[in-house]
């Protein structure tokens, strides 16, 4: 059932963009039996790098920025292929370069904030608890209905952005509250330290449960930046939208979030993950720090590790611009550029061209790049602890331990 706004949008009585806009959203809506539609606070809009996109992407964002389409919720966009400002100096092709700025470009003519960032929360579009939103990119989905608490399903880049050019999505999904109730209860039997530990952690969970929503236990404590590298990791080796950690995550301490008959499981170590995710290579052309984007916290932690010290290997940090400025204005970018690392705005490793650049094999503490990036950028990986990759960059050698 609509409102007799949404059924003007949908009508074209606001305009040719906003009817298609309309159109994909109550597309969605019959596919999942949902009864209405709702109005979203933000959208997170993912399918920016041109690697991803190619021609027929760019071609259908001009065509439909030229309609006059404006967004009217907050709205923010996902890493680019390349850093925007210093994509030459990185070895990025100037036609790349022209095509991928078009594309930021369309977007931010219909009024979406070219942030090119997968941490949005980190900068500023941070959803209150209990908020509808319609965010697309894994990574961030999974913080905002876990570590928020917010409300959104796994959208599309086009229906997130959709979304914010009505304000609308369809109810069904994660935004209903018995759909955020758990379907496994998982054990957590081994210790879990580190951002690499809780990335490895959640590929064993997503692994195991797909798209289903699983209740956490046995973790006493753990940080925003562990807790965002076990969501991403989750969310790419499965499809999950939703954890809940228990007495962590929000929803927990306001009721139980687990189904009457969830099944459990029990992980009693890591090792399955470390095995699986590593590749037997020794030399490093590249190790790569921010997948999701890193935090000041994790800029920090790089910083301290190198300073004084040369790197051998390439050593890039992926973060958002924002955070960039910070690290800038604490002093963590000229500590980095000394040792010879890089800070990267706008991009990452998994959505940048970086085949173009020669990268062969790659070093990470992200259980999410190490998943992702064989297939997507064609390297083979090593996936350790932050201290091995730093280790690694520092004598462009992987060692086991």
């Amino acid at each position: 059932m609509l409102t007799k706004e949404e059924e003007a949008m949908l009508n074209g009585e606001m305009g040719e963009g906003v009817q298609k806009a309309m159109e994909i959203i109550v597309a969605l809506g019959k596919i999942y039996n949902a009864k209405e539609l709702i109005k979203v606070e933000s959208a997170h809009i993912s399918g920016v790098s041109y690697k991803n996109l190619g021609d027929e992407g760019l071609e259908f964002l001009e065509e439909f920025a030229s309609m006059g389409v404006k967004t009217i919720v907050e709205a923010t966009l996902n890493p680019a292929g390349m850093d925007m400002e210093s994509w030459e100096e990185l070895g990025f092709s100037r036609e790349f370069a022209e095509k991928q700025t078009r594309i930021v470009k369309a977007y931010e003519r219909m009024g979406v904030k070219a942030t090119c960032t997968c941490t949005p929360y980190l900068i500023g579009n941070k959803p209150k608890f209990g908020q509808h939103i319609a965010w697309s990119e894994s990574s961030a989905i999974i913080y905002a209905n876990s570590i928020l608490g917010a409300r959104t399903n796994r959208e599309s880049g086009i229906s997130a952005l959709a979304s914010a050019i009505t304000g609308r999505t369809a109810k069904y999904g994660l935004h209903l509250d018995e759909n955020r109730l758990a379907d496994y209860i998982v054990k957590v039997k081994c210790d879990v330290k580190g951002v690499s530990d809780f990335g490895a952690l959640g590929y064993l969970i997503g692994k195991i449960v797909g798209d289903k929503v699983p209740y956490i236990t046995g973790i006493k404590i753990a940080d925003l930046d562990e807790l965002k590298a076990l969501g991403a990791s989750m969310a790419a080796s499965g499809a999950v939208g939703l954890f809940h950690m228990e007495n962590i995550t929000p929803e927990t301490k306001i009721k139980k979030m687990i189904k009457d008959h969830a099944e459990e499981i029990e992980i009693e170590n890591l090792k399955e993950a470390y095995e699986t995710l590593n590749y037997d290579i020794r030399e490093i052309d590249v190790v790569s720090i921010g997948c999701p984007h890193a935090s000041i916290e994790e800029i920090r932690k790089v910083a301290y590790m190198i300073k004084g010290r040369k790197v051998k290997s390439q050593l890039w940090i992926t973060t958002s611009r924002r955070i960039y400025d910070e690290a800038k204005r604490q002093g963590l970018l000229e500590i980095i550029n000394e040792a010879g690392g890089k800070v990267i705005r706008d991009t990452c490793i998994v959505v940048a061209p970086i085949e173009e650049l020669g990268f062969k094999t790659l070093a990470t503490n992200s259980a999410k790049m190490a998943t992702l990036s064989p297939s997507h950028s064609k390297v083979k990986v090593r996936f350790g602890s932050l201290e091995d990759c730093i280790k690694a960059a520092l004598s462009g050698v992987w060692n086991d331990n």
